[in-house]
């Protein structure tokens, strides 16, 4: 089993009643949280919120059926580092 799965299993049914469109609301609060959290250099709130981003983001997935590790390794690991990185233009240097 996967941790999405996991979740699934769990949560899968109040996450259907909720929709996609509240839960996107939802995971914007906890970006909005992270970044916060992350502001302040609070390492240990930034941690919390870090699970809550994934949480809602593997909700969301599961509620759009999108297998989420299968997705993130076409669009991330199964194409060229340069295709991924090619619009990634305002990162400082490396």
């Amino acid at each position: 089993m996967t941790l999405q799965s996991d979740l699934a299993a769990r949560f899968a049914q109040r996450d259907r009643q909720s929709g996609a469109s509240f839960l996107a609301l939802v995971l914007m609060e906890e970006v909005g949280e992270l970044a916060e959290a992350i502001r302040r250099g609070d390492k240990d709130a930034a941690r919390a919120e870090v699970a809550d981003v994934a949480f809602m983001a593997l909700s969301i997935a599961s509620v759009l059926d999108v297998d989420v590790e299968r997705a993130i390794r076409a669009k991330f690991l199964e194409r060229k580092k340069e295709e991924v990185t090619r619009s990634w233009t305002d990162l400082p240097p490396s």
